[in-house]
């Protein structure tokens, strides 16, 4: 289809000769020749030199395009040879060589249908112009759940082992516990990894102190990595399922719990009535009171030998206390005795006989007060209650009052003080 265009442009172009002149004419003579009045040996000639022409003009017409598509070609070679170039693309430990139009390496990965990310690492970087022979290396990230030494962390990694993991981040493997072997691939979706490396602990127990080399998850774990039971309610002084630490100390606690039953004693209230026959100040006991009884129960625990401060667990009233009758004196005692009493020394045999003590009473219970009455000589005088009760000033009055009665011999052993 070119070849025509390109022969008709050639023609109008060609400049008005000879030549020019006889292609023109060469074109528009028919096969056959005319019939025309003349001798027929010019026309031969004639017929022959228009022949010659024609040759020429065909062989020129058939050279000509072929020339010029030859040249076109030539040019457009050169250009798409220009734009070819040889990579080498490595994606994820693949490698393979291939030829690219693309300018750049953004271009090379768009073309090659490689995706990328944030986290990927790219070499030469996005962007970077392309050149004949040049290396591409495409390492993707991966998501990798890492909890490492209890502590947990989300990171992107493009190692493609988990050894080569660990290594990156610097973490010591020898004698650590790794979840997943060290030769496992690291897949494209990621994958979750458990690391305890290797610690010192040191375990104090029943007055000794054991250290270990551990990769225990637990306290409670290496514990019982240094040879030690924990029984009943023993603990440690961190929490058992806490993650130990290196260089850390633990403690354990050997725990006993027990139940303590104490009673108390309930003081009893007394009640007081007033009695105006019975003189200022004296106080009889009608009905005695009577405490009452509280049993508490506590648990008392014991840490490593030392008791705890007991933790009540319930109270209860065994016996309630019954409240103390009193009658109290409002009358107003007699002044004086007969004169023959008011003289003697009421001290001095108060001293003999009670120490002075207007509450005193003997070991028997039956003599009580500073003259040591009992209850019915005490009752006979027109004491109320008990002699010990009373105030000192009424005990006073009613040992007069046996005074002039009975004389000094009411009190055998101290009755002489009366006189001196």
């Amino acid at each position: 289809m070119s070849t025509p265009l390109r022969f008709e442009t050639y023609e109008k172009t060609c400049p008005a000769h000879d030549v020019c002149g006889d292609l023109h004419e060469a074109e528009t003579v028919p096969a056959l020749p005319r019939r025309t009045p003349g001798p027929a040996p010019a026309r031969r000639s004639a017929h022959r030199r228009r022949g010659r022409y024609a040759e020429r003009a065909d062989g020129m017409r058939r050279l000509l395009p072929q020339a010029l598509v030859v040249a076109f070609l030539a040019g457009g070679t050169s250009a798409f040879v220009a734009k070819d170039k040889a990579v080498e693309l490595n994606v994820d430990g693949r490698t393979r060589t291939l030829h690219t139009f693309a300018d750049d390496v953004t271009g090379l990965l768009a073309e090659e249908g490689v995706p990328t990310g944030a986290h990927d690492a790219i070499t030469p970087a996005p962007g970077t112009a392309l050149r004949d022979g040049v290396a591409i290396e495409v390492r993707h990230a991966r998501p990798v759940l890492l909890t490492l030494d209890g502590r947990r962390h989300e990171v992107w990694t493009t190692a493609h082992t988990v050894e080569a993991l660990l290594r990156e981040r610097g973490v010591r493997v020898q004698g650590a516990y790794v979840s997943t072997p060290l030769s496992r691939r690291i897949p494209r979706e990621g994958l979750a990894l458990d690391v305890r490396t290797e610690r010192s602990v040191t375990v104090l127990a029943d007055g000794r102190a054991r250290t270990v080399r551990t990769d225990a998850a637990t306290v409670r774990e290496a514990v019982a990595q240094a040879g030690v039971t924990l029984r009943g309610r023993d603990t440690t002084s961190v929490a058992p399922g806490s993650f130990p630490r290196d260089g850390q100390t633990v403690t354990v606690l050997r725990i006993t719990d027990d139940t303590v039953v104490r009673d108390e004693v309930i003081a009893f209230s007394e009640v007081r009535v007033e009695d105006p026959a019975l003189a200022r100040g004296t106080k009889v006991v009608d009905r005695p009171g009577r405490p009452g009884l509280r049993r508490l129960t506590s648990a008392q625990r014991t840490i490593n030998g030392v008791r705890q401060r007991p933790r009540p667990l319930r109270s209860e009233v065994v016996r309630e206390p019954r409240p103390q009758q009193v009658r109290v004196g409002t009358g107003i005692p007699p002044a004086s005795v007969p004169a023959a009493a008011d003289g003697l020394n009421w001290s001095g045999l108060a001293q003999c006989e009670s120490g002075g003590r207007p509450d005193a009473v003997d070991p028997s219970g039956a003599y009580g007060g500073l003259y040591q009455f009992d209850t019915p000589t005490w009752r006979i005088l027109g004491g109320g209650g008990r002699p010990q009760d009373a105030p000192a000033a009424e005990q006073t009055y009613r040992a007069k009052k046996l005074y002039v009665r009975s004389g000094a011999g009411a009190w055998p052993h101290c009755g002489s003080r009366l006189r001196g």
